[in-house]
């Protein structure tokens, strides 16, 4: 049961909800971009436990009308059979409240920087890091999120040695937080004759995006440099001075882009990482744990340092973090990583509902 002064924090949050809806459609609000946008996202972190206490409110509602048919020798066995399931529903309700209740993390509702990395084992590294790419990429399209590249460097034996993309949609960051660190494959590569299982490794580094409002970079701190881009690409790629490097001077902080032909599309992309980067670097500041998170997020891409192992042999997928195995690896690098993902936010829930 939900005590009287959570119940009186509910209906201060409903009432704020409220309120938030009737701002956002004021065009003066409207009107004003970064306000505009921190209303909405006061509006979108507490949308879910405003919808969650309206429906206990309902059973609630529905339990005690069926309670006061137990006195009605016609209706008793059928409110009788209604009390158990509207009790079920309400614990149930409860439960969902207090995970809803618990601080959130201003990043869970942003768009998302995901950094894939080759680790240790050479060219297999790189088919793996591409892999997860793909993975990754057939996830959020199972999502309705969009995916978009902003730097990719192919590895010369094929595959990638660094992919950095946008993902963007509902919840992203939320979604994805988990998968940051240093991914295991166990399989016999396509050029080893003997059969023999390699181990090799690729990181992951999930960070959130950052917005124009959250980060402000004074143009007298940045030094632009443009050359002509290298590397594969096609014909005019290495004869168009369209590839750019942003060094943020008072950081030392250095972003590189030359995927588009176009330097301005290149700046762009490089200067939104860069934002990404220097944000997550300020939170860092600002936060010890945010600060160990990251630290300790991909280590140096050692295979000894796993958050999860990928064996083809077995079709296997475990994460070592919570213990969980799945035989369905061909599903998982097909973007089917649903069960992976919700345990994994069910396993970090659990673990701040102990300690709250």
């Amino acid at each position: 049961m939900i005590d009287g002064k959570v119940q009186q924090r509910l209906q201060g949050v409903e009432s704020r909800f409220d309120e938030l809806e009737r701002m956002l459609c004021d065009p003066a609000v409207i009107s004003d971009r970064a306000g505009f946008l921190k209303l909405s996202r006061e509006r979108a972190e507490v949308e879910d436990v405003v919808g969650a206490f309206r429906r206990w409110k309902k059973v609630q509602a529905d339990f005690s009308d069926n309670e006061a048919a137990l006195a009605d020798p016609e209706l008793r066995d059928l409110a009788t059979a209604e009390i158990a399931g509207l009790l079920a529903e309400a614990a149930r309700m409860e439960e969902q409240i207090r995970v809803l209740l618990l601080p959130k993390d201003p990043n869970d509702t942003k768009n998302t920087i995901l950094e894939i990395r080759s680790g240790t084992g050479g060219d297999e590294a790189a088919l793996f890091a591409q892999d997860l790419l793909r993975m990754y990429s057939r996830f959020a399209e199972r999502r309705g999120w969009t995916v978009e590249s902003l730097s990719l460097s192919a590895n010369q034996g094929g595959g990638v040695k660094e992919a950095i993309c946008l993902v963007s949609g509902k919840e992203v960051f939320s979604h994805l937080r988990f998968e940051g660190g240093v991914h295991r494959v166990q399989r016999v590569p396509a050029t080893e004759s003997s059969g023999r299982i390699h181990t090799s490794a690729a990181t992951v580094a999930v960070l959130p995006e950052a917005e124009d409002v959250e980060v402000q970079i004074e143009d007298k701190d940045l030094e632009i440099t443009v050359a002509a881009s290298g590397g594969p690409g096609g014909q005019g790629v290495n004869t168009t001075n369209s590839a750019v490097q942003i060094r943020h001077i008072p950081t030392g902080m250095i972003q590189k882009c030359q995927d588009e032909r176009s330097q301005i599309k290149n700046k762009a992309r490089a200067m939104k990482i860069l934002k990404s980067r220097l944000l997550e670097r300020e939170q860092q500041a600002q936060h010890d744990r945010i600060s160990a998170e990251r630290r300790g997020m991909v280590g140096t891409g050692d295979r000894s340092e796993k958050i999860r192992t990928y064996n083809f042999k077995d079709n296997r997928v475990t994460d070592h973090r919570i213990g969980l195995t799945l035989h369905q690896l061909d599903h998982v690098l097909d973007g089917d990583i649903d069960t992976i993902v919700n345990a994994l936010r069910t396993h970090y829930e659990a673990e701040r509902l102990r300690g709250a």
